[in-house]
């Protein structure tokens, strides 16, 4: 079983082509996160969030068992929280949060985060730099750990923190050295792309040495809409990694799946199966994953194939 746990949203995608790409690319289940960097979307307009997080939460539906919607909230906002509720109750069932403009620690967003503990919302966050020009300086790994203050939340981190992995990596630690099993500690990690491909066998390598698999997760920060080919592109990099990295059968099964499902509430082995019967449901049928494509390093960042005509290459 493969679950994407960082895929992007523009308002422009359709649940049948979205079902596709996943298919073409041998993905089971992904987690969407509502428009917020495309165009009509902005963090800094309200009303364009609760438009898109209505527009994601009839995409996913009658496709929970393959598609899980995470509403896009401003913090800052005072009724960010009634925010939060209507989302939950139109069937989204987590949050993304992009620290632009306000830290973790501050007071102001506090409410949100207690309203997230309280419907038991799994968040993911953007953590490390920003590649848009946009500063990074409140998404360094160690401010989330005022997200401590709630006990239970289930927090990932965005792209490892990159560049501050070794941060990324000690924040994750804290709780593993003092015996909490890793399907309850609060935090973990996707492994999407921030560090450029130069970076990338060294971060997953310290990461896999201090954490192990049991804290980190497959994301392809796709955006949709996008052709299988290209998340199955990013899949393959993580692929070949793993394989550089000889990461057994066990640690691939954490990365692929185990740890988001751990991270979503999810048992592993039940959403497989329920994953499995939709896609027999599903027009579509499920394509292979092809390798000859998978090297494509055509950029610092990896190229940016397959996104949306004119939607500038970000990392969120």
């Amino acid at each position: 079983m493969i679950i994407d746990a960082h895929v992007h949203c523009t308002g422009q995608e359709r649940s049948g082509d979205v079902l596709r790409s996943l298919d073409d690319a041998g993905i089971d289940m992904a987690v969407l996160l509502a428009p917020f960097l495309s165009e009509g979307y902005s963090l800094e307009d309200p009303e364009s969030l609760r438009r898109g997080n209505a527009g994601l939460a009839r995409l996913v539906k009658g496709h929970e068992d393959r598609l899980i919607g995470f509403a896009v909230l401003d913090p800052r906002r005072a009724d960010a929280p009634d925010d939060l509720q209507r989302a939950y109750d139109q069937g989204l069932r987590g949050i993304k949060m992009v620290p632009a403009g306000w830290y973790p620690y501050d007071e102001q967003v506090q409410p949100l985060f207690a309203k997230a503990h309280e419907l038991k919302m799994p968040l993911l966050f953007h953590s490390g730099i920003f590649i848009d020009g946009r500063s990074g300086r409140f998404c360094r790994p160690t401010f989330f750990e005022a997200l401590r203050d709630y006990p239970g939340l289930k927090v990932a981190l965005a792209h490892l923190g990159w560049p501050w992995t070794d941060e990324a990596i000690a924040v994750g630690l804290i709780e593993l050295i003092h015996g909490v099993a890793p399907d309850q500690v609060m935090f973990r990690f996707d492994i999407s792309f921030g560090p450029p491909p130069v970076y990338r066998r060294e971060v997953l390598s310290k990461a896999l040495s201090v954490l192990g698999p049991d804290l980190l997760q497959f994301g392809s920060d796709c955006f949709l809409p996008c052709s299988g080919a290209h998340i199955a592109e990013r899949r393959g990099w993580v692929e070949d990694l793993l394989d550089e990295l000889d990461v057994d059968a066990r640690g691939r099964e954490r990365i692929w799946s185990g740890t988001a499902a751990a991270w979503l509430g999810l048992d592993a082995a039940d959403a497989a199966r329920r994953a499995a019967q939709a896609r027999e449901r599903a027009p579509a049928e499920a394509a292979t994953l092809g390798v000859a494509t998978r090297r494509l390093f055509t950029s610092l960042l990896g190229g940016d194939q397959g996104r949306p005509p004119g939607l500038a290459p970000v990392c969120c």
